[in-house]
């Protein structure tokens, strides 16, 4: 059917191909419905975690309001409204992500109705209280109104768990089958298109060996000085015959062609040259490869902006020999370019210069002078260099940096450049956007000031590290007074503004060495190591007379001043290393505070609470 050798090599390779196209269809196809099994098996796990958060913030709800009506602290019925306004926003995700499920929706809708009673229901005393009619409303939590309310919410929201958890178990099952049904394709089908490529090969092969042996037999008698040696056989494909015609032509033309034989001989010696050549700029460049894997390994395994430069510093020399260099990394606070690193001894590496000063920034590609008049200078270049390369380093359109090599950079060079830079942009762009995340997740977006998370971990290091050195660690926790009238007055923009500004003078007031966080609400936590609480008291008071000359303005228009309350207290080896003792000291301390009427710092002695006015 196939005379040609082309067309039955032709005819393998499609077979092959259609086989691992249509293994690979059946795995992406299995991989997609796994995909897809783990994603609702994921979508079962957040409608449970939704219920859950639900139902706890019913219960704390709760608990806020029975310690509002028996203590009368105004902290638990704020807790009370938090804790309601974040069972309500679970409520509505768990309505959202049930859509998809009739039943478990309706369940969701009848969990609501009956949440709302049992708010409306907790509501009731907390009123009251609110009207200090404390002792009604403790008869009226007494009384157990809602308690076949909480009992019904709790049967409710049991039986949707129990039916989600039975559909997360079943979608689980399901994408597990799934994960096997694509290994068994993988195990399965690997192998057996393997085997029909061997076996098709073997075909192929066989085929091939037979005019193969009769062309070399020819050949090697040929080339024993059998000038009458000629190929009679058939070959059995077109390009094998072809092949012996042209090896019978050849050989009847070769006594005659000897001249033009030398000259092919001569030919063949040149592209040998140009092969042997090209094979030491393939291995070269192979090593420059490898080398920058190498590099570009270490750089996204750095931390820091030092090791950053370090790596590069000691990678460019070995991918870019006998070409001293820096790297400039662009501060977009400054709007300069400064050294990040510097390797080999160029003779122009200044200080930081302005993104406008380098050619290769403005045009947004290469630029390089090859010598004294050939092309316009970089103004961040000394006038006495002749010679040199500019790289711009871009991420987006975006400048991160210059990469600057004094000297001239021949065609290896330039090809070694285009990778290196690629290489250094992804490695600087990936450490920028780690840098970026980290600050997200450890700071407070409305203060900037470190968030509460940040906050419990550094308390853990200090306390850890005052225990070793056995060196004093106090923390203050302080809140503005009463700030709740700035957004019922004002608005909560107001609020904000307040808290804007008195983060900003709680970081410029206490000293570097300190670790400022908010730690929710109004509220903030100073960590303060290597102090004891009499020295950081004289601090702590500067700090709350200098709030109350602040004078906060939201578009123009004065909110009124600003005083806050302060709770100081100090560790001591007593105390268990979780840091809630320390918290729990100044927490205690700063209520004092608001008891004895605010504006004032409280410290925490051994069981007494001390005030400074």
């Amino acid at each position: 059917m196939f005379t040609s050798l082309t067309s039955r090599i032709a005819a393998v390779g499609i077979m092959v191909a259609t086989a691992l196209f249509v293994l690979v269809l059946a795995i992406v196809d299995a991989s997609r419905q796994s995909r897809e099994s783990f994603q609702w098996v994921m979508h079962s796990s957040q409608i449970i975690q939704a219920m859950e958060e639900t139902m706890a913030g019913l219960r704390d709800a709760e608990s806020g309001q029975r310690g509002y009506v028996l203590t009368q602290n105004p902290g638990l019925a704020q807790s009370f409204e938090r804790r309601i306004e974040d069972a309500r926003q679970s409520y509505g995700q768990l309505y959202e992500l049930t859509k998809d499920n009739p039943v478990q929706n309706r369940r969701v809708r009848e969990f609501g109705v009956l949440m709302d009673e049992r708010v409306e229901l907790m509501n009731t005393p907390l009123q009251m209280a609110r009207q200090n009619a404390f002792n009604e409303a403790r008869t009226a939590i007494s009384e157990g109104r809602g308690h076949e309310t909480m009992n019904a919410l709790v049967l409710i929201a049991q039986d949707f768990l129990n039916e989600e958890e039975a559909i997360r178990d079943k979608r689980i099952m399901s994408a597990e089958r799934r994960l096997a049904w694509g290994r068994g394709l993988a195990l399965f089908g690997g192998p057996l298109i393997a085997l029909l490529t061997l076996l098709l090969s073997a075909m192929a092969i066989s085929r091939i060996r037979y005019p193969t042996r009769v062309l070399d037999a020819a050949m090697t008698r040929f080339g024993q000085g059998e000038m009458d040696a000629r190929v009679e056989e058939k070959m059995g494909s077109k390009e094998f015959d072809r092949l012996a015609h042209g090896y019978n032509a050849m050989a009847q033309k070769l006594e005659t062609t000897s001249a033009a034989q030398e000259r092919s001989k001569a030919e063949l010696r040149r592209v040998h040259d140009e092969l042997l050549a090209s094979s030491q700029t393939l291995k070269e460049r192979g090593e420059v490869m490898e080398l920058l894997g190498a590099m570009s390994h270490r750089m996204q395994a750095t931390r820091t902006d030092e090791e950053l430069a370090e790596v590069i510093s000691i990678f460019v020399p070995r991918v870019m020999p006998d070409l001293p260099g820096a790297l400039y990394a662009y501060n977009n606070s400054r709007n300069l370019l400064v050294p990040m690193s510097v390797w080999g001894e160029p003779r122009d590496v200044g200080q930081s210069f302005a993104p406008d000063k380098c050619w290769a920034l403005r045009r947004g590609q290469e630029h390089y002078v090859s010598g004294k008049g050939k092309d316009v200078v970089c103004d961040h270049v000394h006038e006495d260099v002749v010679a040199y390369h500019c790289e711009p380093l871009l991420a987006s359109g975006e400048v991160i940096g210059v990469l600057y090599m004094d000297g001239i950079l021949d065609s290896e060079a330039r090809f070694r450049m285009s990778v290196l830079v690629e290489n250094i942009a992804s490695a600087m762009t990936n450490r920028r956007l780690q840098r970026d995340l980290k600050e997200q997740t450890i700071r407070d977006p409305l203060t900037g000031l470190f968030n509460r998370r940040y906050m419990e971990e550094a308390l853990a290091l200090e306390v850890a590290r005052a225990s070793r050195a056995d060196t004093p660690l106090c923390v203050v926790m302080c809140d503005v007074d009463h700030f709740k009238r700035f957004n019922d007055e004002y608005g909560h923009d107001a609020g904000d503004a307040v808290l804007a500004l008195v983060a900003s003078e709680l970081g410029e007031r206490f000293r570097d060495g300190d670790i400022v966080c908010r730690y929710g609400g109004e509220e903030f936590t100073i960590i303060a190591p290597g102090t004891t609480k009499e020295d950081l008291l004289r601090r702590v008071e500067n700090v709350r007379e200098a709030m109350s000359k602040l004078s906060p303005r939201l578009r123009n228009q004065l909110l009124g001043s600003i005083t806050m309350s302060f709770g100081i207290s100090q560790w001591n080896p007593d105390m268990e290393r979780t840091c809630a003792d320390l918290l729990k000291h100044a927490d205690a301390a700063l209520y004092q505070a608001k008891r004895d009427g605010r504006n004032r710092t409280v410290m925490y002695e051994a069981g007494a609470l001390t005030s400074a006015e």
